[in-house]
């Protein structure tokens, strides 16, 4: 069994694009999707050590547009990303179960509607099927930033990060307000041309939810409840547009739920996955 934190990286290719992959633990296949301008390491500090307990074989891997999987600088599109998800499904053997979480739970909900056959279950964290007003305008901000060549000053981005991100339950504590603000910090501000293609994908503003209703297969849908950057609601509409779907909804957490409260979300994760075994 190869263990987590120390498994080598697989390579998988779609097209022209190389995919960074890392697979651990022994069982049913569960395949994680990261959200914008994130690599999928991060699932690494609670999902994956939890799934690979409860007996699963988890592959997460970094989206294009995140180094060290290809960058894509000049443009690609949400479909292309999906079919990224498809390729590594299928190498590593699947039907997998699939759990996204932002951009990774639109790419998820895309995947199951496409592909079927790929996906036994489906799991989207914090997810939306259509955008605001609100989301369109900071969503353009940040390709502003991006294209103006500016980074925020450094308090002011972890701050903001801090701010759209987390619970108002977390911030209220001040010393969990200051490692968080140093744990976003440390990780910086990702200002790649990779990541401006994320932020930049044609089908971004297009509203889905009509076309959810055409889903198949098994669904958990899971809202944070205080998350500010997409918004409970838009989780909500999302289960409401899948047919049989299930919607679970986590107290005291923002858009960084699975970060914020893992117990909670690794409890709903296993319990569903298992479920559905």
């Amino acid at each position: 069994m190869t263990r987590p934190g120390r498994v080598a990286p697989v390579e998988v290719r779609n097209g022209d694009a190389i995919l960074s992959c890392t697979a651990a633990g022994d069982g049913p296949l569960v395949v994680m999707v990261m959200g914008t301008g994130s690599p999928g390491r991060v699932w690494h500090a609670n999902q994956q050590p939890a799934l690979i307990k409860a007996g699963y074989r988890v592959v997460t891997f970094d989206n294009r547009g995140i180094a060290p999987s290809s960058e894509c600088a000049s443009g690609f599109t949400l479909a292309d990303m999906v079919a990224d998800t498809a390729a590594v499904i299928e190498h590593f053997g699947g039907p997998a179960f699939v759990v996204g979480t932002s951009l990774g739970g639109r790419i998820t909900q895309e995947l199951t509607l496409a592909r079927p056959d790929l996906v036994r279950a489906a799991v989207m964290l914090g997810t939306y099927g259509r955008t605001t007003p609100l989301l369109k305008a900071y969503n353009e901000g940040e390709i502003a930033l991006l294209d103006a060549g500016r980074d925020l000053p450094a308090p002011f981005f972890a701050a903001v990060t801090a701010h759209m991100n987390l619970s108002p339950t977390t911030l209220a504590d001040d010393r969990s307000a200051r490692d968080w603000l140093d744990i976003i910090g440390f990780g910086g501000q990702s200002s790649t041309p990779g990541v401006r293609a994320q932020l930049s994908l044609p089908e971004r503003d297009e509203n889905r939810l009509a076309a959810y209703r055409a889903i198949s297969r098994p669904s958990l849908v899971v809202g944070f409840a205080d998350d500010r950057t997409l918004p409970v609601h838009l989780a909500r509409e999302v289960a409401d547009a899948i047919p049989g779907s299930r919607y679970e909804e986590i107290p005291d957490a923002g858009h960084f739920g699975y970060l914020e409260r893992p117990d909670a979300v690794n409890a709903l994760l296993v319990g569903y996955l298992d479920s559905q075994r």
